[in-house]
């Protein structure tokens, strides 16, 4: 045979380069599910359901085209369980000249590839993954020997490199960056559109069962499942953001309200991630939408910005940096996780919901994630590698070129402010603005300190207090160290007596 083209499952792109110069009449499409992926970490039950679910349906379009497929299901008897070895078995049954692969989004999958050649004994050509609007080397140039890595003048550039929402060189509206205008709290009157949800098939019944058996004490819910499992269900759900809630998506994209966990949010991710959507289709559907009057720029350059400055950014972040990145702890955190991020028993509302969200839908929106789950791990000095392998198990969309510079520098800021140009620490204050949450808290984050007060609130000055040395000369948070500097001692003194008590009482079995 010709060439046998390593699919993984979360490759599952028709133009992706692996598949580029395909010759249907002598090449195999190898995709196969392997248990070393599905619990290197312990995957939320709806990820491994979902992938397991797209990659099936996708395997199928691509013997619709004609196109020869391989597929090892999880629970063929001869599975030889890790991408090695089932590559190996595949060589041996069809003798191919050569293996094809796009490179993969983890630095640890990238590490087996480079040993294939040697081990199969035969051409194993890595292929750069063409489904991002900026190669590796792009992002190495602007890098350069920059010090700080800031988010904002990378998308300013991929602006001009994509043309999304410019004129000539400069930007439409006569800015870059309307953030300042999406951070309003959600009125309680506003009506919030139910979100499109797709009836499992066949296929996907399918996989739900093998997930039960297989992955039953894996975190999360598995029913209901509504997750998009085609192309066709992704482009569905892209269709619904743009038209029914891209118009809302701006002004309210940081509010939470108990018991809507989607809100206007576009919940594309798992489909970019997974490669149902691209990154330029979701950009061309929602420019669309400002240009013929249909959505607010303000909505548009946010979500715009989502895809071609965080998401470009944070992958050739995590390319730059790795392996070494993962390693560093500038804040020197140690604190295991409190079991509350499996269990989601906690007195602190904010943190049950958020947790109970990710739980049942393996999905939180990103304020959830940075501001309430995110703004605790930091606080409470949680140690960095087990904060990021709770992101990496929990979230559909979560792989590791993703989730970790967002997990350990913008969450954690334990690269340092390679990424953040600050801890993005916040009191309860925030949260009671931004969300419902406080209403129905045992905790009232209007009281500063005792029992009664939000743990935000003391654990907020806490950490100033604890990371003094490392960040008081950092001009972004020069403000709150001039308060701390005024506090009297016996308030320093009180605020550090509540952090004790409460950070005590945490338990954890982190692991068991």
């Amino acid at each position: 045979m010709g060439t046998l083209r390593l699919l993984l499952g979360d490759q599952l792109t028709r133009a992706i380069s692996s598949l580029s110069d395909l010759d249907a009449e002598t090449d195999v499409v190898l995709m196969v599910e392997v248990a070393e992926e599905a619990t290197y970490v312990r995957h939320h039950k709806q990820k491994i359901a979902f992938l397991f679910s797209a990659m099936r349906h996708f395997a199928q379009a691509l013997r619709v085209e004609g196109i020869t497929v391989d597929y090892v299901r999880l629970d063929d008897p001869e599975n030889a369980g890790s991408f090695g070895a089932e590559l190996a078995r595949a060589v041996e049954r069809h003798h191919p000249e050569r293996v094809v692969v796009t490179e993969p989004g983890e630095w640890r999958v990238l590490e087996m590839m480079r040993d294939w050649r040697e081990e199969l004994g035969l051409p194993v050509e890595i292929r750069e993954d063409n489904r991002f609007l900026a190669t590796k080397a792009e992002f190495g140039a602007w890098a350069g020997e920059k010090k700080h890595l800031r988010m904002e003048y990378f998308y300013r550039e991929m602006r001009r490199k994509t043309g999304f929402l410019m004129e000539g060189r400069e930007p439409v509206g006569g800015q870059w960056n309307f953030d300042a205008q999406n951070r309003k709290a959600l009125p309680k009157t506003i009506t919030v559109p139910p979100r499109r949800r797709f009836e499992p098939d066949a296929i996907t019944r399918e996989v739900l069962d093998l997930v039960a058996r297989r992955f039953g004490n894996h975190f999360g819910d598995l029913e209901p499942f509504g997750w998009g499992v085609t192309r066709a269900q992704a482009l569905e759900a892209l269709r619904f953001f743009v038209e029914e809630a891209l118009p809302t998506f701006g002004d309210y994209q940081d509010a939470m309200k108990t018991g809507e966990p989607f809100l206007f949010h576009a919940v594309l991710s798992p489909y970019l991630n997974a490669g149902l959507l691209t990154a330029e289709e979701v950009c061309v559907a929602a420019e669309r939408e400002w240009r013929e009057g249909r959505a607010p720029l303000n909505a548009v350059e946010g979500f715009i910005r989502q895809i071609i400055g965080w998401r470009e950014y944070v992958r050739g972040l995590y390319w730059l940096k790795m392996p070494a990145y993962a390693d560093t702890n500038a804040l020197e955190a140690t604190r295991p996780l409190p079991d509350f991020y499996w269990t989601g028993e906690t007195e602190m509302n904010c943190l049950a919901q958020c947790v109970g969200d990710t739980r049942r839908h393996a999905y939180a929106h990103h304020i959830q994630r940075l501001m309430v789950l995110g703004n605790f791990a930091l606080l409470a000095g949680l140690r960095p590698a087990e904060v990021e392998e709770w992101y990496l198990v929990v979230y559909a969309d979560a792989y590791e070129w993703v989730e970790l510079p967002n997990v350990h520098g913008m969450i954690l800021y334990a690269d340092g402010g390679v990424l953040a140009s600050k801890p993005y620490a916040a009191s309860g204050a925030y949260i009671d603005r931004m969300s419902d949450y406080c209403a129905a808290c045992t905790y009232s984050p209007k009281v500063k300190e005792g029992e009664r007060a939000c743990p935000f609130n003391y654990l907020y000055w806490n950490f100033l207090i604890e990371n003094e040395a490392r960040l008081v000369g950092n001009p972004r948070i020069a403000m709150p160290y001039r308060t701390l500097a005024k506090m009297s001692d016996d308030r320093k003194a009180a605020i550090r007596e509540d952090a004790d008590r409460f950070l005590g009482s945490l338990t954890s079995s982190y692991g068991t």
